[in-house]
């Protein structure tokens, strides 16, 4: 069967926290709209408890939007679910979304708690939480670190106390893809209810394998996948969500999955989060970067001349991205300045560029990109040809 990959964007609770990041709740509003018209399935809005205006941007975000399901952050702690019952109020569709760490670092130098302990307020705040919400997600903090017997104790405890969403958080990006999908093949055996629950990943980016861990939970299972825009968050960041729904969108051969993404509204998405966050995406940022549809060497110039299919897998279009670019510097070949040249005006032949070509190397050697003035210099300086 085709599996359906829910969606869910942090980029309003922990895209927020990347140093120097402060979303007003107006832009909140703004994007939490564009989240739901590119299509994810869920919007963790904030961390209600945590302040008045976390408060309110939940609250507003839930009023805002009307398809997607709105969700607050909160520890396994009672005063925090309730936080997060009033500021989703008024939303059309609705989540809890309660944590607790579980790894021996965490429940030993942070929580101060024994493993009976971390049981024991799972079971408490999950089933607390489920008297207000019918979706009730849980999330052993720290996941890949927890000894896996007792992560899968913590999970069933969870499930057994209400939880229909478990959300397996790689927290510091420790682990890897192959070590993921042994991960979750060892909570396949060890929890009796893992078809009938979301079992959703949080992945972060720590050691650059945020988005490839993502891509290998949903080939072990995982039906939902969290992350953010442009991966923005904590330290180095989140899985990128526009990079894991392109990997879906492309390789439908190979991940036999579908979602209800809006691939055209990808790139306005993602510049919306750059200007709202003060954050310039990478030129060679993926499927959204400035470079992701530019192609300057001689070789890939010449195939997307002839084919586009020989370099680009995806199309700036399927992305709402402009269009592909050839930009001209020393490593273009005489084949793409010959085109340059043609849709200039001019009318140059192979024969010419034996001419052209020489000044145009000569003159590239000498700047980074050559614009359409340089150009028209060469062409006066080659003495060939004319408009």
């Amino acid at each position: 069967m085709v599996k359906h990959i829910q969606f869910f964007d942090t980029t309003l609770r922990d895209g927020e926290q990347t140093i120097g990041v402060n979303f007003s709740v107006e832009q909140k509003v703004q994007i939490a709209k564009q989240l739901e018209t590119w299509g994810v399935d869920c919007i963790e809005a904030c961390f209600p408890v945590a302040s008045k205006e976390d408060f309110d941007a939940v609250s507003a975000v839930a009023n805002a939007v009307k398809n997607t399901c709105v969700t607050g952050l909160a520890r396994a702690r009672k005063g925090d679910i309730d936080a997060c019952v009033k500021a989703t109020g008024q939303a059309a569709h609705k989540q809890v979304h309660v944590f607790i760490a579980t790894s021996p670092v965490h429940r030993e130098s942070k929580l101060h708690m024994t493993k009976d302990q971390v049981i024991e307020a799972i079971k408490d705040c999950v089933s607390y939480a489920h008297k207000f919400f019918k979706i009730v997600e849980f999330s052993p903090e720290d996941a890949t670190r927890t000894e896996p017997d007792f992560l899968c104790e913590a999970i069933n405890a969870a499930i057994d106390s209400g939880a229909s969403v478990i959300n397996i958080a790689d927290t510091v990006g420790y682990t890897n893809p192959v070590e993921f999908g042994q991960l979750f093949d060892y909570m396949q055996k060890h929890i009796p209810a893992f078809n009938d629950v979301t079992f959703s990943v949080h992945c972060h980016d720590d050691l650059g394998m945020a988005v490839a861990n993502s891509l290998a939970a949903i080939e072990h299972g995982a039906t939902r996948i969290e992350g953010t825009i442009n991966g923005i968050g904590e330290r180095a960041g989140n899985a990128a969500l526009e990079e894991v729904a392109a990997a879906i969108y492309v390789r439908k051969d190979y991940y036999d999955a579908v979602d209800n993404i809006n691939m055209k509204e990808t790139k306005k998405t993602s510049d919306m989060i750059s200007n709202f966050a003060k954050m310039p995406v990478p030129h060679n940022k993926a499927v959204v970067g400035a470079n992701a549809f530019a192609h300057e060497s001689g070789i890939h110039q010449d195939g997307m001349l002839k084919n586009p299919n020989t370099y680009e897998i995806l199309t700036p279009e399927s992305v709402g991205a402009q269009k592909t670019t050839l930009p001209l510097g020393k490593l273009s070949g005489s084949h793409a300045v010959m085109a340059k040249l043609n849709r200039m005006g001019y009318k140059v032949d192979r024969d010419d560029m034996k001419v052209i070509f020489p000044v145009f190397k000569d003159w590239a050697d000498h700047t980074d990109i050559v614009s359409e003035s340089d150009l028209k210099e060469i062409m006066k300086r080659s003495k060939k040809v004319s408009a």
